[in-house]
């Protein structure tokens, strides 16, 4: 019971804070076993009043179970006291039997939930429902607060902005602030609302204006226009219009920012110093990362991909500390000389660091970078730099990567660039970021999730067999096929590390058919040896439910020519609980090819055997727990006693995790059908038990 329970409970870091109207305290107490036994703490409160209702409502609580009746409160009362102060707490309203109308009553009042009493794992899996909806609901309205003061402070940057900022819709305004006005000469911002932005224009400009905001959807992206703009006095100037997608009030638009272009030399130099490095006369890193959002947002949304060189000075640190700042300042101008003349004009060049330069080039490949990057590698080599009156040679590292639809964050592709060029450590040479090589460096750090997806490329999973024992004389030899991870270097990873892992990343389901062809690829080895052979393999409860499984295993057994009983599928039990309906159709589909079915870690439900009136399953596999300690006498008639009402079904029998043979003997009196445990024998990489000696 407790493990179904656990299973079906959506997993909860905090401790649940919970309401219950229930009379009897014993009852109550049940209650909370439910969530405890699932692993979740619990804070509880049980209701015996009006006036206690009164008080704990001033608090926060998660969860509200109402039994049927209460004769110190009655459930509707709880229920509208919540909805009147407005209080999020979601309630589960039990129902005596199965009555319809009192659930649609319950529901009706208010309640999120409404259940017949004593349908403890309906309970627990409306229980977890609802306490992940009044996450989300928590979640949202943080987000939501966040959202409003993020939206206050923009406002307050938009109005303190000396650049003159506009939002239009359909070419309208809709916002404008004071630097806007200013600029426009306007007083009052009512002044603009609802004004077309191209009456601002001037009109030798207009039809220009006009056909670049019609097409201005189409490039999904910033973009800049050029144009005379119109004074409320009448005075033309230059202005350099900046267009970028926005949102205000919720509603999408267009954000306009708007500089005059000004006349006064000083000041244009002054806007070009600001984004140019020095030493080199080459952009600096802040306006290159502007520049790299900029392609980011183009590879995103408009499908424009570009890609970044990272290009690092080989030992720099040791030259600078030999010829001194001012001379190795002089060695990166002249590099930048050299960079300049390699790169077409269109290329984006930075002085990225203290040692590096970076490229960007506007929708190319990476493999177009790599014959002008060779040929400035080997230009650099051979180039007899003449600094300070001597002569200095250096060469460069260079990583590449790309910026696609994929690409998130700048400091992603950044990065990938500047690891290509770390890992160069005899330096003069070219790297280009590759998937792979980056997902295998992961694996070797332990990255699970890396090592996972690194398996399934490299075909470099392990499948180990641990045979299953006859007591009953089965002419068949059976092995359990079990799946390792290996890190690298060689030691196994704990299968609940990297099983859990599997499931969150979407895995699960690529995995289990990792191992089912394999596993049918090994067995039909096997058996053309001349053996008997059935592999017991594992599903997932995502292959449970995966409506493609049934069709792609059909064609496999198909290839294979295995006979179709020579596999047995399980399945756990706990995912056979919460995927009933997906279990029922996908057993029913197995026996329809002519495949086994084995029900794994069976009998921790509340009624494990209302679950086999719906699965038509060949075997049954008892839970480890039930094998614990079978010395005292009260686990051993728990174990009969289960084993006794499986075999009134006809079902055979499967116990694990024998460990010793003084349970042999136990065993074979309850009438168990199978055994399995590392006192017969461990998981082994070869089916090479010898099962005629379990017959001498």
């Amino acid at each position: 019971m407790v493990r179904s329970k656990a299973a079906a409970m959506a997993p909860q870091t905090k401790t649940i804070r919970l309401l219950i109207l229930e009379d009897s305290q014993n009852e109550a107490e049940r209650l909370v076993s439910l969530f405890r036994n699932a692993g979740q703490a619990t804070r509880v409160h049980r209701l015996t009043s009006s006036e206690d209702l009164a008080d704990v409502l001033q608090q926060t609580w998660d969860l509200l179970i109402n039994a049927p009746t209460s004769a110190n409160l009655d459930p509707s009362e709880v229920i509208g006291a919540i909805r009147k102060q407005a209080k999020d707490i979601p309630v589960i309203q039990l129902i005596n039997g199965n009555d319809t109308d009192a659930i649609t009553e319950a529901l009706t009042l208010g309640a999120q939930g409404a259940l017949p009493q004593g349908e403890d794992e309906w309970l627990v899996l409306v229980a977890s429902r609802e306490l992940a909806n009044l996450e989300e609901r928590r979640a949202r309205r943080s987000a939501e607060l966040a959202l409003r003061e993020a939206e206050k402070r923009c406002q307050l940057l938009l109005e303190s902005s000396v650049d003159a900022i506009a939002y239009v819709h359909d070419g309208m305004h809709i916002y404008a602030n004071r630097a806007y006005l200013e600029l426009f000469g306007y007083e009052d911002v009512e002044e603009l609302e609802g004004m077309p932005m191209i009456d601002l224009i001037a009109s030798c400009d207009q039809g220009e204006f006009k056909s670049f905001l019609k097409n201005y959807q189409s490039l999904q992206g910033s973009a800049e226009l050029t144009c005379g703009g119109i004074r409320a006095d009448g005075r033309n100037f230059k202005a350099r219009m900046h267009f970028s997608p926005a949102s205000y009030d919720g509603e999408p638009c267009i954000q306009a920012v708007i500089r005059a272009e000004s006349d006064n030399a000083e000041l244009e130099k002054l806007r070009e110093i600001s984004s140019q490095d020095l030493v080199t006369g080459l952009y600096n890193r802040n306006h290159f990362l502007e520049s790299l959002d900029g392609a980011i947002e183009r590879a995103v949304n408009a499908g424009k991909s570009s890609s970044l060189a990272y290009i690092r000075i080989d030992r720099f640190a040791s030259l600078q500390a030999e010829i001194g700042l001012g001379d190795s300042d002089r060695l990166l101008a002249e590099l930048a000389q050299l960079l300049r003349a390699q790169f077409p004009e269109k290329a984006e060049l930075a002085r990225f660091g203290d040692d590096a330069f970076a490229v960007l080039m506007p929708e190319a490949a990476p493999k177009q970078l790599e014959q002008p990057l060779t040929e400035l590698l080997r230009k650099v080599e051979g180039h007899l730099f003449d600094v300070g009156g001597r002569t200095v040679q250096t060469s460069l590292s260079i990583g590449v990567a790309a910026l696609d639809e994929q690409t998130a964050k700048a400091r992603d592709v950044i990065d990938r660039a500047h690891r290509c060029a770390e890992e160069l450590t005899d330096g003069n040479a070219l790297r280009t970021y590759d998937p792979a090589r980056e997902l295998a460096a992961a694996a070797s750090r332990g990255n699970i999730l890396a090592m996972l997806q690194q398996a399934l490329e490299r075909n470099s999973f392990r499948l180990l067999f641990q045979p299953i024992i006859s007591l009953r004389g089965d002419s068949h030899e059976h092995y359990e096929v079990l799946l390792r991870l290996l890190d690298s270097e060689g030691t196994e990873v704990p299968p609940g590390e990297f099983l859990d892992a599997a499931k969150e990343a979407g895995l699960a389901t690529k995995i289990d058919r990792w191992v089912l062809l394999n596993s049918i690829k090994l067995l039909a080895e096997h058996r053309n040896k001349g053996h008997s052979t059935r592999l017991m393999v594992h599903l997932s409860g995502a292959s449970l439910q995966d409506p493609s499984l049934l069709g792609w295993l059909g064609v496999a057994l198909k290839a294979s020519k295995l006979p179709p009983d020579s596999l047995v599928f399980q399945l756990d039990e706990h995912d056979a609980v919460a995927y009933l309906r997906q279990a029922k159709a996908l057993t029913q589909g197995l026996a329809g090819l002519g495949c086994r079915v084995a029900l794994n870690q069976f009998g921790c439900v509340l009624n494990p055997l209302n679950t086999l009136k719906h699965l038509n399953v060949d075997f049954v596999k008892i839970d480890g727990s039930y094998t614990q300690d079978l010395s005292r006498q009260e686990n051993q008639e728990a174990l009969k006693q289960l084993l006794a009402q499986l075999h009134e079904q006809a079902k055979q029998t499967i116990v694990p995790f024998v460990d010793s043979a003084t349970v042999l003997a136990t065993l074979w009196q309850a009438g168990v059908g199978y055994i399995q445990g590392q006192y017969l024998q461990g998981p082994s990489q070869s089916m090479d038990y010898d099962f005629s000696s379990d017959e001498d």
